[in-house]
């Protein structure tokens, strides 16, 4: 299984446009190659390297979206999810993508893509953590894209 993104190469800088110092769209997503008997996906989006890659101190989550239907084969730019599909909660505790925003240094944005062999029930409004519980023993494979993002230094007048 293969997850990509037309907006950024693996382990590359995620376009601003994406960011919250742009528009805090989610850039779009393809995948491909899904196991036999995949009858749902999920995706988390999150960021090991909060508040600080120095000395980070928690994982932040930017997006929790499930039950994808394997017939989709990517998500569009400003991440509108597909008939089916149903948003979690991410950190900020609102639905939908919560682009790159990093307080300080460059932070790594891990998409995680998971081919799940059920779909799972309604969660209502679920975080990453109620989501990763509910998909364990049904994950199939697993992909992964990582980005990365600093915000712009200010500029001196």
């Amino acid at each position: 299984m293969d997850l990509s993104s037309p907006a950024f190469p693996a382990h590359g800088e995620i376009p601003a446009i994406h960011t919250c110092e742009g528009q805090d769209r989610a850039p779009a997503l393809a995948w491909h190659g899904l196991p036999d008997g995949t009858r749902s996906l999920a995706l988390v989006v999150d960021d090991p390297d909060a508040p600080d890659p120095a000395a980070p101190q928690r994982t932040w989550v930017h997006w929790v979206l499930y039950n994808i239907p394997p017939a989709v084969s990517g998500l569009p730019e400003g991440g509108a999810a597909p008939r089916g599909a149903r948003d979690g909660l991410n950190d900020w505790q609102r639905s939908g993508y919560g682009g790159p925003c990093p307080p300080i240094g460059r932070h790594r944005y891990f998409f995680k893509l998971y081919a799940l062999d059920t779909v799972l029930p309604a969660l209502p409004r679920p975080t990453k953590a109620a989501l990763e519980q509910a998909m364990q023993g049904h994950v199939l494979a697993q992909a992964e894209l990582v980005g990365t993002y600093q915000k712009r230094a200010a500029s001196n007048p």
